[in-house]
């Protein structure tokens, strides 16, 4: 039994790859790239939501009214697609602004294309929660959706990939950020209606944009090969002598020091 870690490792990886599952993060270079990007448009959306808030707070908050979300109100559909960007307050985007990098950023490492469908249909999900279900005379704003969205895609990412790097990530920032569910309960003057939106949209985008290559791998029966010789003898086995049972060509090729060369000659001139 090798104590070797390397072979170890590699047969840990081996027997994740047949199950469908991969432990390695991936090329070194394509995730610190990827990471890169993240950290980039995470940072622009941050200074976006930022400088609204200062517009906002500018103009007395008045941009509250104008592009929150009224609940059942048909003119306000289009806002859905705006409140993510407004807070009600400093403290309201503070709250907002942490939990939104963190998750924004593990989600869009992996890829910014999956990433931006991914805020589209979070956005849609939790402002249509919000549009639905959110309190008469009320207007939500805020990014708390779309954080819940981002989260819920974190924690069920790895399961849907099949990649075990991903499932760790997963269950560590949701121990670590275990509060976060507190929100989701009914409160007064909370849109919890919109988290929960958004954590559903969030899991249903794991599924969507899952990767369909672990799926395949996953599906993929495995396939066991048996070999059985005679001792001497080497056969080749053709496509039509799986099919038929006997082999093509010649027959099975004998070695000639084997004593028995002859007797396997005769039987097989008669056809045995």
């Amino acid at each position: 039994m090798s104590n070797d870690p390397s072979e170890t490792g590699s047969g840990i990886k081996s027997k994740l790859s047949r199950q469908g599952w991969t432990l390695d993060v991936g090329s070194p270079d394509a995730v610190l790239a990827g990471a890169r990007r993240a950290l980039f448009v995470m940072t622009g959306v941050l200074v976006v939501i930022w400088a609204v808030q200062l517009a906002n707070f500018a103009d007395s908050y008045n941009l509250v009214q104008q592009y929150g979300i009224e609940p059942r109100h048909v003119g306000s559909l289009p806002d859905i697609l705006t409140a993510p960007f407004v807070h009600l307050s400093w403290s309201h985007i503070e709250g907002n602004s942490g939990p939104l990098f963190i998750f924004g950023f593990l989600a869009a490492y992996r890829g910014i294309a999956k990433f931006a469908a991914l805020s589209v249909i979070v956005v849609l999900t939790s402002g249509l929660a919000a549009w639905f279900f959110a309190s008469p005379n009320s207007v939500g704003v805020g990014a708390s959706g779309v954080v819940f969205g981002y989260f819920g895609y974190i924690i069920v990412r790895g399961l849907f990939d099949r990649h075990a790097i991903d499932v760790l990530i997963g269950a560590l920032m949701a121990l670590c950020f275990a509060y976060q569910f507190s929100v989701l309960l009914p409160h007064q003057g909370i849109g919890w209606q919109a988290h929960i939106g958004g954590l559903v949209g969030g899991i249903l985008s794991g599924w969507l944009l899952r990767d369909r290559r672990a799926a395949k791998r996953a599906a993929k029966p495995a396939k066991a090969v048996a070999a059985s010789t005679t001792p001497g003898t080497s056969v080749q086995p053709s496509t039509d002598s799986t099919k038929t049972g006997k082999t093509s060509g010649k027959g099975p090729v004998v070695d000639p020091s084997n004593p028995r060369a002859d007797l396997y000659k005769q039987l097989d001139d008669m056809g045995l």
